[in-house]
């Protein structure tokens, strides 16, 4: 997240504020930006990641289930090496219908099993992705999720 001259690009703002809720798979940083995401007004559920400060480590889980609309949802940064990676994700998260994962920076939308397995990239830090990105996932009885590349 915003580090240095870094920020979100405005395209991501605005859909955040457009949201009903902002899901963070980690790697915020610091709890000061958490707060920022939050006074977007959508309600922020988060899990802490690897480059997070202490306190931000100690405000969120590692690992989260919540629901959206009857929908389950978990959510955790690290989903692990390559190999395996989605069998281990179902495998922690029985019962979901959609897992969020981030750590890689490197988008994912898949479905496995009939879940759909998340991975938004990064709105500001693409490594050796094509292109900054985010998910915008439409929840409901067919939930949809949308691969954003942003500017």
């Amino acid at each position: 997240m915003p580090r240095g001259s870094r920020r979100l690009p405005e395209d991501c703002t605005e859909r955040l504020r457009g949201a009903d809720l902002i899901l963070h798979a980690g790697d915020v940083s610091s709890a000061a930006f958490f707060e920022e995401l939050a006074l977007l007004g959508p309600r922020v559920l988060g899990v802490h990641g690897n480059a997070d400060e202490p306190a931000l480590r100690e405000t969120l889980p590692e690992r989260r289930v919540e629901a959206a609309d009857g929908i389950r949802i978990g959510m955790v940064h690290d989903g692990g090496r390559l190999q395996g990676r989605e069998d281990r994700l179902l495998g922690w998260f029985p019962g979901c219908h959609v897992i969020v994962y981030g750590h890689t920076h490197a988008p994912q939308v898949e479905r496995r099993n009939s879940v759909w397995i998340l991975n938004p990239g990064s709105p500001t830090e693409r490594r050796r992705s094509p292109a900054r990105t985010m998910i915008e996932l439409v929840v409901g009885h067919r939930s949809t999720p949308r691969l954003v590349p942003l500017p």
